[in-house]
């Protein structure tokens, strides 16, 4: 069965990339959007869907992602996904929007395909943005694109140093308001006095040292974006006014009895436990519902290991920008078996510390080791986290270690001085590993 011609004539005049394809999977029409932006060099028409945009031999379902295709025969409806493509620059997001159309039957005959590419995050390691392909990560993604072209307050919640601010920016970039500002607000260095003035501007003369009226944080992001960052430290005084903010769109500047408007969405984040705090009566369980609308968990590092080593990468590029350095494998196992209680943060200060302790060209284990040793705590995370444990490499799991050593062709001596500890320490640990 064809597709009708208006069909394919309506597909390329579509400004979006769009592909048409049947129930094999086979591109039937792939609009000038599409062939632009995915396939400049030759044409697609043929070939499968997955075989383009994955170089993968079998459908998506079958090799580990998730198939828009299967999906909707599954549920009878759209369906939408976030996918790491091959394109001409590379491997991009791209969100996937699918349609199915039903024949004369009923019964589901073609598939067109929308296409949007997720410019604020990378699978590759990139100088800058969101970095990740772990499944964890695309899933937080994921979230992301669905939630940042609407007009719902989202509430990011993860550990100190797991990209917060980063993921604000993606929700704001993605979103219709991009061109207009993104204004973040430290709620936990506003001091309780200042909070009010700072967020939404004051009249001359509303306090002492009030020698000029001056618009607030909330008038700065007219138009855009409000990111209130640790949102769990706003005082209980100023919770009842952000309230006020969220549920009416007005406020009221310091010493003013004019309401004004504000068009803004409203970004926040915090690494505190809010359930709990509503518990305690220390944060009001009103304003937990109106900023929590689309709540977004950010994994921690360790729970995304996978994406250590794009990170890695692109961070050093970052804080040895003239040095293009290199991982050594064993120097990778290291970082990997770390648990990162800093999350991404701490990843940056470890390897510009080992970047220092470098005089050539790759990272070897031995300077993550010193590295690691003249970190903050004096000793290292070990495996269970939360317990300190001296020497560097108790920090590292079991298994990594047996790999490394099973990787190493050299001597023993060699090895030692490659893990930046003493033959003999090197060989106890190994039959603590044997007769473990």
């Amino acid at each position: 069965m064809k597709p009708l011609p208006e069909l394919m004539s309506f597909i390329e005049g579509l400004p979006e990339p769009h592909i048409l394809f049947d129930t094999q999977y086979r591109i039937l029409a792939a609009n000038a959007a599409y062939r632009r932006q995915f396939s400049p060099q030759q044409s697609v028409v043929g070939r499968t869907c997955y075989e383009v945009s994955h170089r993968f031999s079998v459908p998506c379902d079958q090799a580990g992602e998730s198939c828009p295709l299967a999906r909707s025969r599954e549920s009878g409806q759209r369906e939408r996904v976030l996918h790491l493509h091959h394109t001409s620059k590379g491997e991009e997001f791209v969100n996937i929007e699918l349609a199915p159309l039903l024949d004369a039957s009923g019964q589901q005959a073609f598939y067109v395909e929308k296409m949007e590419p997720l410019r604020v995050a990378q699978g590759q390691a990139t100088a800058q943005g969101l970095i990740g392909r772990s499944p964890t990560f695309l899933h937080m993604l994921g979230l992301v694109a669905r939630v940042a072209p609407s007009q719902a307050t989202v509430l990011l919640l993860g550990e100190s140093g797991t990209g917060k601010e980063l993921v604000a920016r993606a929700v704001h970039e993605a979103s219709c308001r991009a061109a207009k500002a993104l204004v973040p607000v430290d709620c936990s260095s506003l001091p309780e006095n200042l909070f009010e003035s700072e967020l939404f501007g004051h009249e001359r003369g509303a306090f002492t040292g009030a020698n000029i009226a001056r618009g607030g944080l909330v008038e700065a992001a007219s138009g855009g974006t409000l990111f209130l960052d640790e949102v769990g430290d706003i005082p209980l005084t100023m919770q009842v006014k952000l309230l006020r903010l969220l549920e009416t769109g007005t406020y009221r500047r310091v010493g003013s009895t004019e309401q004004r408007h504000a068009d803004i969405r409203v970004v926040s984040a915090t690494h505190r436990d809010l359930d709990q705090m509503v518990a305690q009566g220390r944060f009001r369980e009103d304003l937990y519902y109106r900023l929590s609308t689309f709540p977004i968990h950010l994994p921690a590092l360790r729970e995304r290991r996978d994406d250590i080593a794009l990170l890695a990468a692109a961070l050093l590029s970052r804080v040895a920008p003239q040095r293009k350095l290199a991982l050594s494998d064993s120097a990778l196992q290291l970082l990997q078996a770390h648990d990162y209680p800093g999350n991404v943060r701490e990843l940056r200060n470890l390897l510009e510390r080992s970047a220092l302790l470098c005089d050539g060209d790759t990272l070897e284990a031995s300077h993550v080791t010193q590295a690691l040793q003249s970190g903050r705590r004096g000793s290292v995370v070990a495996s269970t986290p939360g317990v300190a444990a001296p020497g560097a490499l108790k920090s590292v799991a079991a298994s990594a270690l047996q790999q490394i050593a099973r990787q190493h062709t050299g001597s023993r001596a060699e090895l030692a001085a490659q893990l930046g500890i003493s033959e003999r320490s090197l060989y106890r640990k190994l039959n603590a590993l044997k007769s473990g």
